[in-house]
């Protein structure tokens, strides 16, 4: 499945989290093709993938913090 451009997924996560587009860039990626591996119903796919990397950078940020 081919991944739609996700620029500004890419850029409002970056700018909301304080992390560098070229991370959350990586991570979006990397999500998309996790998610959209095997899926049939793919239209949701850009909320869930940009829920899923908002929880991944919140959890790495409180792992940071102990």
């Amino acid at each position: 499945m081919a991944q739609p451009n996700v620029d500004d997924l890419v850029e409002s996560i970056a700018k909301d989290t304080g992390v560098p587009p070229e991370t959350v860039s990586q991570m979006v990626s990397q999500t998309w093709e996790a998610f959209s591996d095997g899926a049939h119903i793919t239209d949701y796919l850009a909320v869930l993938v940009t829920k899923r990397v908002r929880e991944d950078l919140r959890s790495q940020r409180r792992a940071g913090h102990r």
